[in-house]
């Protein structure tokens, strides 16, 4: 059997609006858009990914209680170095890194998965600066 090899790789914008609908599941899309994996002619060592905005991250919602009850958690490198913070004050203070954390969970750790998160964008609102890319509209 032999490997495909795509000639050229075409890479689409996609604007994903997240209101009212759970983080989890806009970030699973997400993921898949920025793989490739909804293509045909998906190749697992090539980056055939597109690119995605996601719009009015402010206004997703966390099911459950997860709000009280999830951390967000990093360590600086340093010994005691773990900080932690509340989802609840994350998405109120800052929920593009919630949203963007969301995705880097779902994408593998790999030189592509780090390519592949480089054609994220999150903003809080519903405006956004890439008009001029022609984005569709991604119905979840």
């Amino acid at each position: 059997m032999s490997t495909y090899m795509p000639k050229e790789v075409n890479r689409k914008w996609y604007v994903m609006d997240a209101t009212d609908k759970p983080m989890g599941r806009v970030a699973a899309q997400a993921a898949v858009l920025l793989r490739g994996k909804h293509k045909p002619t998906f190749t697992p060592h090539i980056d055939c990914g597109d690119h995605v905005i996601i719009v009015n991250v402010d206004k997703m919602v966390l099911t459950g209680k997860k709000l009280e009850q999830k951390f967000y958690r990093h360590h600086t490198g340093y010994v005691g170095g773990l900080k932690e913070i509340n989802y609840k004050t994350l998405m109120a203070k800052n929920p593009e890194r919630a949203m963007t954390a969301a995705v880097k969970g779902m994408i593998p750790d790999t030189v592509i998965g780090r390519q592949a998160l480089t054609r994220l964008r999150v903003y809080k609102g519903a405006a956004h600066k890439h008009e001029a890319q022609k984005p569709e509209e991604f119905q979840l």
